[in-house]
């Protein structure tokens, strides 16, 4: 009886919507509406509470005006087949709204409940699972990776609970006996130099014949050769913290059917965009908003996935499926969406427990966005999971939701040029008065702005999105289209990091995006032409070129992106405020370790300590009281670099000397151990600035770097015409 009138209460309210959505009212009237729309919503978000009734009825109101828009678009805008040159270019655009406006309710349904924060089970002494932890790599650095296992190595654990294993693909037989001699003897060294920092640490080396599979092959010889009840997979350049094993193993103990517990993956670098753009230490990370709402909201539904890093597994749900998948290039989500369909759950700790790195070059990004588009539209092509059997309806969506988001390089550029349409070539692309389009289309652009805000307000600034999905475009366009064409075409490319850039320059993939900055910067001169020449078309223009100035704005903005500063610093700097001893000379000096990374740290005498004579390149020790208690050492070796004054004293700037692998423990100590740091940086960084603010905000960053994107050009076409001049020239140029 409950159920029946639930269901007809839900038939009313829909009818209701339908009815208010398809009614006919003037513009001054959907003007009035929309505005009390967009002032209530403003009015909930606030006043009201995060989360709750009236967070439903702000997203309601909300989707009140998107839908009304839709019908708008659908009923009264695409033009006539006939006419199908304006047709074509008018139903792409509409295709492309459709899909935005899609995913955006499908966003709703994702996140509008994110699960809360879990309290972190126990773990019972006599009940500690045995676990493997796997760090796959391929062509990482020694350095990078002694960091990497020497933090895992330092996990609050039992010890003879847990092993380490380094999962070499680098040095595999395949590598070593390849025909190319100086390849096969760098592989043969890389393999034994591996091998002897495993046995200083104490970790395990592994590699394979041959490299089958990329990772996903490698990460199952790991499971071929190993033992444990569970798996943790760390990418070679994620740091756990000493917490990481206890706020996670707990889960497992409390359900038998549990086969992952993914945590965040959190980065002390920045990405091209944070590090050219200046916004690192002040605006949320992209991934935050995957990781600060969206996982959350995908776990209240159970489809919160692998990510291939910073994450427990269970051995058993992977014999099931014996092993991870390796069908496509995104092994992680696949493997997920297996394992799911099977009847196994997964939960997500909202908690940073690793240190990454992002890409630092612009090209490395792309690679990296490139390779996870493809996986998801491999997923898309070979699984399909809107109907993968075996799945809730919920989990269903989320799966959608995840892999369709991939799409979003279609509409974002059709976004870019249908103005261009009008612009140039007086295409009508919509059969509506420009008064009309202006006040549909404002309405729902500052609804949709505020839902945004409303649900990834404190992870995701307004238009940082649309910046992000812009750059990306460019390239990832080209390369969903090809799998969607061919779907076993793409292979496992890994993302170079701990790259550097010696001198500022323009991307090497930068050029089209000055190219279409210099086009739509024409499109506003045509505007303007059009404007003097056509008064009768006034209202149109005026709206088509303020759609091509926003164009313009975050095109000018991209700018600055593929402008690469310059980045000197393979590791990054991590607040610490430790104490610590320095040895020079036989004698002992108490110092606080303000700051480090693994290439060194900043040492301040504490107050009333007085130095000996101490120049540059002296050699001294650092000593500190280490977290964990396993490691037999306690000083590394240091070399004095700077010595500075400030207004507190002394500081001493010290390289790390280390000399032998037991030194990197101390150092992963340091910088790694600490998952508090990583949160109050994490929290440091999520403030929301609302759309007002944060739209302001966008504009003055927008007009900054593209006067630094269109100086760096400048200076490319400088240097060019400078190198022009000083090639030799014919009779010179024959004898050299």
């Amino acid at each position: 009886m409950r159920k029946a009138w639930a269901a007809g209460v839900w038939a009313i309210a829909s009818l209701i919507v339908v009815f208010l959505i398809t009614l006919p009212i003037s513009l001054q009237a959907h003007l009035i509406a929309g505005s009390i729309v967009v002032l209530t919503m403003i009015l909930l978000k606030t006043f009201g509470p995060p989360v709750g009734v009236f967070r439903m009825i702000a997203l309601a109101l909300g989707t009140a005006i998107v839908l009304r828009y839709v019908y708008w678009r659908t009923t009264s805008t695409i033009p006539p087949i006939s006419q199908i040159e304006d047709f074509i270019p008018g139903f792409m655009l509409y295709i492309a709204e459709m899909y935005s406006v899609f995913m955006l309710f499908l966003s709703l349904f994702v996140v509008s409940s994110p699960v809360p924060k879990r309290p972190t089970p126990p773990i019972p002494a006599d009940q500690t699972p045995t676990v493997d932890i796997f760090v796959p790599s391929y062509n990482e650095s020694s350095d990078l990776l002694a960091s990497t296992i020497s933090a895992a190595l330092g996990i609050d654990y039992p010890a003879d609970k847990f092993t380490v294993w380094l999962l070499d693909d680098g040095g595999t037989d395949q590598k070593c006996e390849q025909d190319d001699s100086v390849a096969a003897e760098e592989a043969r060294s890389r393999r034994a130099e591996l091998q002897r920092l495993c046995e200083g640490l104490g970790a395990r080396y592994l590699t394979r014949a041959r490299n089958e599979h990329a990772k996903a092959g490698n990460l199952n010889n790991g499971l071929e050769n190993s033992t444990g009840d569970l798996i943790v997979v760390l990418d070679a350049d994620h740091a756990p913290t000493r917490d990481f094993l206890k706020e996670t193993v707990g889960f497992f103990l409390q359900e038998e059917n549990l086969f992952l517990v993914q945590t965040p993956h959190f980065f002390i670098s920045p990405d091209p965009l944070e590090r050219n753009l200046d916004t690192f230490d002040y605006m949320p990370s992209e991934n935050e908003m995957f990781y600060g709402i969206i996982q959350r909201g995908l776990d209240k539904w159970d489809a919160a996935f692998f990510c291939g890093s910073a994450a427990v597994l269970n051995r058993r749900a992977l014999k099931e499926t014996n092993g991870f998948s390796g069908i496509t290039i995104t092994e992680d989500c696949e493997s997920a969406l297996e394992l799911h369909s099977r009847g196994w759950h997964s939960i997500y700790v909202e908690k940073p427990m690793i240190a990454g790195l992002q890409p630092d070059s612009f090209a490395s990004f792309i690679t990296q966005r490139s390779r996870w588009a493809q996986g998801m539209m491999q997923i898309l092509r070979f699984h399909f999971p809107p109907l993968k059997r075996g799945l809730t309806l919920a989990q269903r969506l989320g799966y959608s939701s995840s892999s369709l988001f991939w799409l979003f390089s279609y509409p974002r550029l059709m976004f870019l040029i249908s103005p261009l349409f009008y612009l140039f070539f007086s295409l009508q692309i919509f059969t509506a008065a420009g008064a009309e389009f202006l006040a549909y289309t404002t309405t729902y652009m500052l609804v949709n702005l505020l839902m945004q805000n409303y649900l990834y307000g404190r992870y995701r600034w307004p238009w940082i999105s649309e910046l992000y999905e812009y750059i990306q475009s460019v390239y990832l366009f080209p390369a969903v289209v090809s799998v969607i064409a061919n779907p076993s075409k793409p292979t496992f490319k890994v993302t170079a990091k701990g790259e550097t850039l010696e001198e500022g320059h323009v991307s090497q993939i930068g050029r089209p995006f000055f190219i279409i900055f210099a086009i739509l910067v024409v499109g506003l001169f045509v505007t303007i032409y059009r404007l003097l020449t056509e008064p009768f078309n006034a209202d149109v223009l005026i709206v088509v070129g303020a759609w091509n100035v926003l164009n313009i704005i975050i095109a000018g903005c991209a700018l600055g992106v593929v402008s690469e500063r310059r980045n000197r610093r393979r590791s990054h700097r991590v607040e610490l405020m430790r104490r610590g001893e320095l040895l020079v000379g036989g004698a002992t000096y108490p110092v606080s370790i303000e700051d480090g990374s693994l290439g060194g740290t900043r040492l301040r005498p504490n107050a009333n300590v007085v130095l000996p004579e101490i120049n540059r390149g002296d050699m001294a020790l650092l000593r500190f009281k280490t977290l964990a208690d396993n490691i037999p050492i306690d000083t590394i070796p240091l070399a004095i670099r700077n010595i500075e004054n400030d207004d507190e004293g002394v500081l001493l700037g010290c390289q790390f000397m280390p000399d032998q692998p037991l030194h990197h423990r101390l150092i992963a100590d340091l910088i790694f151990a600490n998952s508090d740091e990583w949160h109050k940086f994490q929290h440091s960084r999520r403030n929301n600035p609302g759309v007002l603010i944060g739209t302001f905000r966008f504009l003055r960053m927008s007009i900054f770097h593209t006067g630094r994107g269109l100086s760096y050009l400048v200076h490319l076409h400088k240097l060019w015409r400078e190198r022009r001049r000083r090639r030799p020239t014919g009779a010179a140029a024959k004898r050299g």
